[in-house]
């Protein structure tokens, strides 16, 4: 508890620092009319794209899942629509956590396992992110900070990454190691550790054909590529491409910024640091400061409201409370 804590105050901390930086020299009255005139139909195809994009996902997460338990696609979209309004509420991506748990907890998998494939989910969504990078420097350079980020992240999925499979694959290692680190608290608790610890390294598994490897990399390219059509659309949306004569690489660049303030610690649905390497991300393009943040606004609530609202409505449908996310996940199943 005392972690998570830490966690919502650092959060809370850079969001507002963030906040902050946005709204410096704004021209309030210029994004007011930035939202009066943008064309609210791309906004409305973006959430569409959005929808597809996490439609998308869930069928990708099918075939991470499989070497578990085959999941039908529908049960895997609502869990990720309960997980992602659950990150609208609360700090420190918990809502994966809770994500798993409802799968587990409805097709009787363990909840541990379920959440190793997310974690390699969101590996591979970092090597995908990374190798987008890589395609856009070729018509673009990004900051040298973008690059650094962008390194550190790739570096800390490929280490996790390796991790797991030496962990999966020393089996007995893995376990004698676990004994002895564990060694000071009491038996039953360590026991328990162990267990779990030995259940979550069960859901990382290889794909179950060569088929699935194939399959995964299509759906993370054609994830990305509704990402950028998105932010595509919304440019669109606020008349940004043709005022100020953007590439078309541009939404692309977007995507990489704010991808990045969705891994650093911030509030709870990201306000803030989304905001602010937004602004930041269109100001290299010569987008005024209030269009720019306008632009954020509308983008982010897209991505974020519609999400939310049919998450709620579907942890309604799967009986689960969002707002007691620690509470409900506290005793994932060691099936």
């Amino acid at each position: 508890m005392k972690k998570h804590s830490i966690h919502l105050a650092a959060g809370l901390l850079i969001g507002g620092v963030c906040v902050t930086l946005a709204l410096r020299g704004v021209d309030f009255a210029e994004m007011a009319r930035a939202l009066a005139h943008a064309q609210y139909g791309y906004v409305l195809l973006a959430v569409g794209m959005m929808l597809v994009s996490h439609y998308l996902r869930a069928w990708r997460w099918r075939y991470l899942l499989a070497p578990v338990k085959i999941v039908n696609i529908a049960s895997l979209f609502a869990a990720l629509m309960i997980g992602y309004a659950a990150n609208s509420f609360v700090p420190a991506h918990l809502g994966e956590v809770l994500r798993a748990y409802v799968v587990g907890k409805k097709h009787g998998i363990s909840s541990s396992a379920t959440l190793a494939s997310i974690v390699v989910e969101r590996i591979v969504d970092v090597m995908s992110l990374i190798a987008l990078m890589g395609v856009v420097l070729f018509v673009h350079p990004f900051p040298d900070w973008v690059v650094q980020s962008g390194t550190l992240m790739l570096t800390g999925a490929a280490l996790l990454l390796a991790a797991l499979v030496a962990l999966k694959r020393g089996k007995a290692n893995t376990s004698r190691l676990l004994q002895r680190v564990l060694r000071p608290l009491p038996q039953q608790v360590s026991s328990r550790l162990i267990a779990l610890i030995e259940t979550f390294l069960s859901g990382v598994a290889p794909l179950q054909s060569g088929w699935h490897y194939l399959t995964v990399a299509v759906l993370s390219a054609a994830i990305w590529l509704c990402y950028a059509g998105i932010y595509y659309a919304c440019l669109q949306a606020f008349h940004l491409t043709a005022a100020y004569h953007l590439a078309w690489y541009v939404g692309l660049v977007v995507l990489v910024l704010t991808t990045i303030s969705v891994v650093i610690p911030s509030t709870p649905g990201y306000v803030g640091t989304y905001h602010y390497l937004c602004q930041v991300a269109l100001l290299m393009f010569g987008v005024p400061a209030g269009e720019a943040l306008s632009f954020a606004i509308v983008a982010h609530a897209l991505s974020v409201l519609p999400v939310t609202l049919l998450g709620l409505v579907l942890a309604n449908c799967e009986g689960v409370a969002i707002y007691r996310t620690s509470a409900g996940t506290r005793k994932p199943s060691s099936a």
